[in-house]
């Protein structure tokens, strides 16, 4: 029983570290009102490198939320859709980004608060290092 309980929660974490990760919630979250070409996405996803969005939209491509389409012509015209999968998804998705949105500044204050706390520390601060 542990064993099958330890499999779950493998696949799980799998799972959720590719569709919870910041890049891809911004991905499916803009794929939410249809399909997109590559330099549409990269410029509604601030921040985002081309390479880091290459890999990002491969993955999720690989993990059947993406679909790519290529066109024939003079550059190749790629587009990009959540599949069936994808649309599932985009709900649960949305919400978390609405949820991070709307509590934004509750965390920037607690964030500040804690920092004050604890003389400006950061928890990356106060890790011991690494031998």
């Amino acid at each position: 029983m542990a064993d099958h309980a330890s499999s779950n929660c493998k696949a799980v974490s799998e799972i959720l570290s590719r569709v919870g990760d910041k890049w891809s919630v911004l991905i499916i979250m803009q794929l939410g009102g249809g399909s997109r070409r590559f330099n549409e996405i990269k410029r509604l996803v601030g921040g985002i490198s081309q390479r880091m969005l290459t890999l990002t939209l491969r993955n999720l491509e690989r993990d059947g939320i993406v679909s790519r389409k290529v066109t024939p012509s003079i550059p190749p015209r790629v587009d990009y859709a959540l599949t069936e999968l994808g649309r599932d998804l985009l709900e649960p998705v949305q919400a978390l980004g609405q949820w991070a949105i709307r509590h934004q500044p509750c965390i920037q204050a607690a964030r500040a608060h804690f920092d004050g706390s604890n003389g400006a520390e950061t928890p990356q601060e106060t890790r011991p290092s690494r031998g």
